[in-house]
């Protein structure tokens, strides 16, 4: 076996010695107080110090001095994660990712490398006017690569072209070995890498798990040759986008029963790969009375033969028999646009929190059939409650399948792979002193909606577990899952023991980990005095 400790050590040393270039923010630095929350300014964070990372050789270092040091380390990308894994008072370093945002053409390994603090529109941007192509990544403008890639990566182009995670060719990540040395390492898509497992980890294993990541590659399985615009998928030239807001002074309760389970009801029927109508890709936003109308928005490739025609369809479908069956501003309004115009228009319609003082609480569950008529009930009855009054309160509605159900559930770590909708509830609000009602009205909505799996969507025949990149902290209490189903289950599924084992080989000291982060197998590991226990870089 090949002396792996020393090259490692070589990595550390080169990474300590080549820069020191990060910013460092302290107390008492006027920017202290901008880079110690993200957008849900629920948690904020203590941290010593965060360090604004230049580059790989500058990560190294960084993750090397805190692990000297013995400080607790947390990694940002974007500043979108919904728990409290990075803004955390335990949390005494913060790497943030924000500085490395480059986005470029890797001729060497024939992909396209974004580094992990860049930004999902300008992503979009920079892909789409360079070169033509895309990845079908998510609909909130303002999140970064970082972590949601490493959880799976979900957006409205993923019914025709699958996850983000189905186009990652390689991964670089920031790892600390057994003897607490921090290296770089770069683990590709070829099963044949000996680093393979570290890719398959970032493919639905969730951010803050095994490393810092700085760089992924994307390339389309299967492209070849050496022109950079057939190496990764193209979105449409142009799309029909729907939009339609219903007020709920149209809806009485049997209205928006068959709404809801209309929706349901045609994504059973149009979500298997290779069905036309998983060409359509939706998201239905059932706001709470107080905070606005039922807003559907659809799309669909301009150029597909009778995409009109099917649009139409899809639309007519949804408010049949409801009380705005036939109303053309349901189902003829739509638009013919560029695909970049309307990508920038939805990414900043949707999933996006302008206030600055906003807080948030998340859940989400995968659906493997329509609700039942007892569950519409339900979310009517939440979503009409007169002690609500927030501007945040939403059920949203995504249709999953298509592509993303071609792929089987262990050839990545994001193991729904047969579920026809995802469902996130989400309540957002100003005041802290409604946070026990606001919090309170997500867990009831949930509770009620899975009472009869213990109040979480357990993987059964109906529902498949949760959304990673949804962390969802309540999943962990036994007051909030009395389902039995631990929660790595409800999350990983039969992929969490391999995931286990990535981490323990990967991350032998649990060095970066969070309240919902992967176990390793065993609570120590020593390194093997002849380094055999040391990863190869």
């Amino acid at each position: 076996m090949t002396n792996t400790a020393s090259r490692t050590d070589q990595d550390a040393a080169a990474g300590h010695q080549g820069t020191n270039d990060g910013t460092v923010v302290r107390p008492g630095d006027p920017r202290y107080v901008d880079l110690i929350s993200g957008t849900n300014q629920r948690f904020i964070g203590s941290p010593e110090r965060i360090r604004l990372i230049t580059s790989t050789a500058d990560a190294v270092h960084a993750v090397q001095q805190a692990v000297r040091e013995g400080k607790r380390i947390a990694v940002r990308s974007g500043g979108h994660c919904v728990e409290d894994f990075v803004y955390n008072p335990d949390v005494e370093v913060v790497l943030d990712m924000t500085r490395m945002s480059h986005i470029g053409f890797d001729h060497a390994r024939q992909a396209f490398v974004v580094e992990s603090g860049a930004l999902l529109f300008n992503v979009y941007e920079q892909l789409y006017r360079r070169w033509g192509v895309t990845i079908p990544g998510g609909i909130c403008y303002s999140v970064a690569v970082g972590g949601h890639v490493c959880g799976g990566g979900y957006g409205m182009l993923s019914r025709t072209l699958g996850l983000t995670v189905d186009h990652l060719e390689a991964v670089e990540v920031v790892c600390v070995n057994a003897a607490g040395v921090a290296y770089s390492v770069v683990a590709s898509r070829d099963p044949d890498d000996p680093h393979h497992d570290l890719w398959w980890a970032h493919t639905g294993g969730g951010g803050g798990n095994f490393g810092l990541v700085t760089r992924y590659w994307f390339r389309t399985p299967g492209r070849t040759g050496t022109t950079p615009s057939r190496q990764l998928v193209a979105p449409p030239a142009k799309v029909l986008l729907g939009q339609a807001a219903i007020g709920w002074d149209r809806l009485a309760e049997p209205d928006f029963h068959r709404l809801l389970l209309n929706y349901g009801n045609w994504n059973e029927r149009n979500s298997a790969p290779g069905t036309p109508g998983a060409e359509i890709s939706s998201i239905l936003v059932l706001n709470h009375v107080s905070s606005g109308p039922i807003a559907l928005v659809s799309q669909i490739d301009a150029a597909r033969p009778g995409a009109r025609e099917m649009l139409r369809a899809f639309l007519t479908a949804l408010v049949e028999g409801t009380s705005v069956e036939g109303d053309p501003a349901v189902t003829e309004a739509v638009q013919e646009l560029a695909w970049l115009q309307a990508n920038r228009h939805l990414t900043t319609i949707i999933g996006n929190q302008p206030i600055p003082s906003v807080r948030g609480a998340t859940k989400s569950a995968y659906l493997r059939t329509n609700y039942t008529s007892q569950q519409a009930t339900t979310m009517y009855r939440h979503l009409t409650r007169p002690d609500i009054h927030s501007p945040g309160a939403i059920v949203m509605l995504m249709p999953f399948g298509g592509q993303i159900n071609a792929v089987a559930p262990d050839a990545t770590a994001s193991a729904q792979r047969d579920s026809v909708m995802k469902m996130r509830v989400e309540n957002w609000w100003v005041n802290p002193a409604d946070d026990a009602s606001n919090i309170g009205w997500a867990r009831d909505i949930f509770q009620e909606l899975f009472a009869a799996t213990g109040g979480v969507p357990i993987p059964d025949t109906a529902t498949d577990g949760c959304y990673i990149n949804y962390a969802d902290a309540d999943m962990t209490d036994p007051e909030f899952n009395r389902s039995g189903v631990p929660w790595p289950v409800l999350y990983y599924k039969d992929n969490y023991p391999r995931l286990r084992t990535a981490k323990t080989r990967w991350d032998p000291r649990n060095v970066f980990h969070h309240r919902m982060s992967i176990e390793p197998l065993h609570k120590a590991h020593k390194a093997g005095t002849d380094g055999s226990d040391t990863p190869s870089p």
